[in-house]
C-alpha cells in the first residue's frame, strides 16, 4: 500500500474524505457486549447507544486477517513484576491522535483536528464521549490538565514540560467551546502530533470531575489532609500525583479512556482490567469494542515467563520472551493450543554498546571522545558471528541506525564503520596512541590496561551472550571487555553520576522514522540517553544543570535537532533527517551489532484479528498498540446473546 504523507492525509481529512483508519460512516444500530447486560437491566448502565459518542470512531475490519468479532472471554498475560502493568495503557493505545498501520496519524479520541503552519493545533472532541465512570469528556478536562496541573506553581515547579515547548516557549491554550480546544505557538512545533501519538503521550487531558477532590484549589484543607493520611503521602501535591497517574494504572477509581480499566490495587499477584463500558470505538457492523471482556496480568518471575508461556499459561505474550526462546516455544505448539509468530523488531540495533562521553574517569573519557577509538571498537566487532551464533543468520548485521522500512534508509550508512576489520581497528588504535606490547592488552593514557567495564541491567540473557562474544572479538585488538550487572534504578543513577564508562543497551527505539518523527534519539536532548547524560540534562534544564556539549559533532547534532524543530515545511525536515543520519553514522556515538531481529509473539490458537507478521517495538508501534488489541477476539469462547 502506498504510504500517504502526513500532509496528504491531513488534506484529505480536512476535505471530508476518508483515509485508512479514519472512517467516518456511522452504523444505524449499535450493539454491546453480553457481559454488561445485567448492569443495563439493573439501571447501573445505560444502553450501548447512550454510552457511545454521537460519532464514535469506526474501525473497518476487512481483509485476510481481519473480520468483525464476537464478544467474550479473557486474555491472560504474564508480567515480571507489578510495575509491568504500565504496559497496558501503552498497548491499549487510546490516544487523542494515533498511528494507523501505515504510520499515518489519525484522530482517535478526537473527532477531528486541524493544523495551521505547524503552529496552531485545533482539537474537536466527540460529542457524548464519556470517561469510564460515565462522566462527560469536555474541554474542561483539557483546561484542568493545563492550567491546574501543568501551569500550577506547586504541581509543576519548573513550569510546563519540555515536550510542550517550542523554541523554549509553552503554548497559548484556548477553550473555544465545550468540545473544542486550541494550542498555539509562535514558532513551529512539528513534533506535537507525533508526541501525542507516542506510547506515553503528554498529559493533555485529565478527568477533572474526579481529580478536583485532591487539588488544593478545589478542596478544603481538612478534606485534603484526610486524603493525604489515607493514601500515606506527604502533601496534596504527592496525593495528586499518585491519584492521577494514567501511565501507571494503580488507581482503579481514576476514570480512563482506554479499552480496559484497572480493577486491582497493588500489591497483588494478579492484576485485572475489565472492559470500559464507555469506550469510544465500534467496528463497522456497529459492535462496541473491545471484544474481549477482561485482561488478567499474572505476576511471575521473569525467568519463568518463557516456560509458563510454553505450558499454555498465557493467552497473549511477547513481553518477557526473546529469540532464544523460539525453539522451545515452537515445540510447545505441538503440546498446547498456542500459536507462535515472529515479528520484526524495529530497533536500530538489538543491542548497542554505548560509550559514556560524560564519564568521570578522565583517561576513559578521553578515549571515548576520540573518534578513532569509537570507530576501532565498532570495526572490532564480528557481527557475522553474532548473527550466526545467536540469531541463526536471520538478523541484519550493521550499525545502530534506521531500517529499510524508513524512507531515510541508506545501505551505505547501515554498514558504515560496522564491518569486521580488526586490522584497520588496530591501525586506528595505534594512531590514537593506545600502545600495545605484543598480543597483550593496550594501555590507557595513565598506563592502566584497557579492561573496559560494560554495564548492563541484567534483564536479558541475550546481552550477556553477546558481550561474551564481543569480548573475544576485542581481544584481537588489545581490549578486554568485562561485563558488570547492576539493578536498573542503580544503573540509571550510576550513568548520571558518570560512574559508567560504557553500557550495553538496546539500540534506537524507533528504527522506522519519517520526516515527522522528532529526531530526539540523535542529539543530547533526552533524559534517557546514556552516551551524553550531562549534555542532555543541560538541554532539558534550559542550561541550569548538567554541562553544555563541548564536542563539535554533538554540538552540530544539537543544532540540527533545533533546525528540525523550527522547520514548518516537510521537505526541510527531510533534509535535516538525512544530515543527522550521515553525521550519526560517521561519528559512531553508539556501536550497533545486528538489527531486524525477530520477536516471538505467542497467542492462544483461536485469537483472531492479530497479524501473523508485523513490526514490533516500543515507539511508534506501542508494542501491540497500532494493531488495536480491542479488535482481537476469541473464536472458541462460549457465547451469550448480545445486549
Amino acid at each position: 500500500m502506498t504510504r500517504l504523507s502526513r500532509r496528504e492525509a491531513l488534506a484529505l481529512l480536512a476535505a471530508g474524505a476518508t483515509v485508512p483508519g479514519a472512517l467516518r460512516a456511522e452504523p444505524q444500530i449499535f450493539r454491546g457486549p453480553p457481559s454488561l447486560h445485567a448492569r443495563i437491566l439493573s439501571g447501573e448502565l445505560p444502553p450501548v447507544g447512550h454510552r457511545l459518542p454521537m460519532i464514535p470512531r469506526v474501525i473497518r475490519l476487512e481483509g485476510e486477517e481481519s473480520a468483525p468479532g464476537r464478544y467474550g472471554g479473557r486474555l491472560r498475560m504474564l508480567i515480571g513484576g507489578a510495575r509491568d502493568i504500565r504496559h497496558v495503557p501503552v498497548m491499549s493505545y487510546s490516544r487523542l491522535v494515533g498511528y494507523d498501520r501505515n504510520f499515518i496519524i489519525q484522530p482517535d479520541i478526537l473527532e477531528r483536528f486541524h493544523v495551521a503552519n505547524e503552529r496552531i493545533f485545533t482539537f474537536r472532541l466527540r460529542r457524548g464521549h464519556r470517561w469510564s465512570d460515565g462522566s462527560p469528556l469536555t474541554a474542561e478536562d483539557f483546561r484542568f490538565a493545563w492550567e491546574d496541573i501543568a501551569l500550577h506553581p506547586e504541581m509543576s515547579r519548573s513550569g510546563p514540560p519540555a515536550e510542550m515547548r517550542a523554541a523554549g516557549d509553552p503554548p497559548r491554550f484556548e477553550v473555544l467551546d465545550d468540545l473544542t480546544v486550541r494550542y498555539s505557538w509562535d514558532s513551529p512545533n512539528p513534533a506535537f502530533l507525533s508526541r501525542l501519538a507516542a506510547p506515553v503521550p503528554p498529559r493533555l487531558v485529565l478527568p477533572a470531575a474526579y481529580l478536583r477532590q485532591f487539588h488544593a484549589d478545589y478542596q478544603t484543607p481538612e478534606e485534603l489532609k484526610r486524603h493525604v493520611i489515607a493514601e500515606r503521602v506527604d502533601d496534596w501535591v504527592a496525593l495528586m500525583q499518585k491519584m492521577s497517574r494514567q501511565n501507571r494504572p494503580e488507581n482503579p477509581a481514576l476514570p480512563t479512556l482506554e479499552a480496559w480499566m484497572p480493577m486491582t490495587v497493588p500489591p497483588a499477584d494478579q492484576f485485572v482490567f475489565d472492559r470500559n463500558p464507555y469506550f469510544h470505538r465500534v467496528d463497522h457492523t456497529g459492535q462496541q469494542l473491545p471484544y474481549v471482556d477482561r485482561l488478567e496480568l499474572n505476576v511471575s518471575s521473569s525467568d519463568l515467563i518463557p516456560a509458563k508461556t510454553g505450558a499454555g499459561d498465557s493467552d497473549l505474550q511477547m513481553l518477557g520472551l526473546d529469540f532464544a526462546d523460539y525453539t522451545y516455544l515452537k515445540q510447545a505448539e505441538k503440546r498446547f493450543p498456542i500459536r507462535l509468530d515472529l515479528w520484526k523488531r524495529i530497533q536500530g540495533s538489538r543491542m548497542a554498546l554505548v560509550p559514556n562521553l560524560n564519564c568521570r574517569d578522565l583517561p576513559w573519557r578521553d578515549a571515548m571522545r576520540d573518534l578513532r577509538f569509537r570507530r576501532a571498537l565498532s570495526l572490532g566487532v564480528d557481527r557475522h558471528e553474532i548473527n550466526m551464533v545467536v540469531f541463526f543468520g536471520l538478523a541484519a548485521e550493521g550499525a545502530n541506525t534506521v531500517l529499510p522500512e524508513s524512507p531515510f534508509f541508506r545501505p551505505e550508512l547501515a554498514t558504515l564503520w560496522a564491518t569486521h576489520d580488526p586490522d584497520q581497528a588496530n591501525r586506528l588504535l595505534d594512531e590514537a596512541g593506545f600502545v600495545r606490547e605484543g598480543r597483550g592488552l593496550r594501555r590507557l593514557s595513565d598506563g592502566r590496561p584497557m579492561q573496559l567495564i560494560v554495564e548492563t541491567t541484567g534483564e536479558s540473557s541475550l546481552q550477556t551472550d553477546l558481550l561474551q562474544l564481543i569480548d573475544g572479538h576485542w581481544r584481537e585488538i588489545g581490549i578486554q571487555l568485562i561485563p558488570r550487572v547492576s539493578q536498573r534504578d542503580l544503573f540509571r543513577s550510576r550513568v548520571m553520576a558518570g560512574q559508567v564508562v560504557m553500557a550495553a543497551w538496546e539500540g534506537l527505539d524507533n528504527g522506522i522514522p519519517n520526516a515527522d518523527t522528532p529526531p530526539t534519539a540523535f542529539a543530547p536532548v533526552s533524559d534517557d540517553q546514556i552516551q551524553w547524560p550531562l549534555w542532555s540534562v543541560h538541554h532539558l534544564s534550559g542550561g541550569t544543570a548538567g554541562e553544555a556539549p563541548d564536542l563539535p559533532a554533538a554540538q552540530e547534532l544539537l543544532a540540527l535537532y533545533k533546525e528540525w524543530q523550527s522547520s514548518a515545511e516537510v521537505f526541510r525536515r527531510e533534509d535535516v533527517w538525512r544530515r543527522i543520519l550521515e553525521l550519526w553514522g560517521e561519528q559512531v556515538f553508539t556501536i550497533g551489532t545486528v538489527n531486524q531481529t525477530l520477536q516471538p509473539v505467542v497467542r492462544r490458537a483461536d485469537l483472531r484479528n492479530m497479524p501473523q507478521k508485523a513490526l514490533y517495538g516500543y515507539d511508534p508501534t506501542a508494542y501491540l498498540g497500532i494493531y488495536m488489541p480491542d479488535t482481537f477476539w476469541l473464536e472458541n469462547e462460549p457465547r451469550e446473546g448480545t445486549a
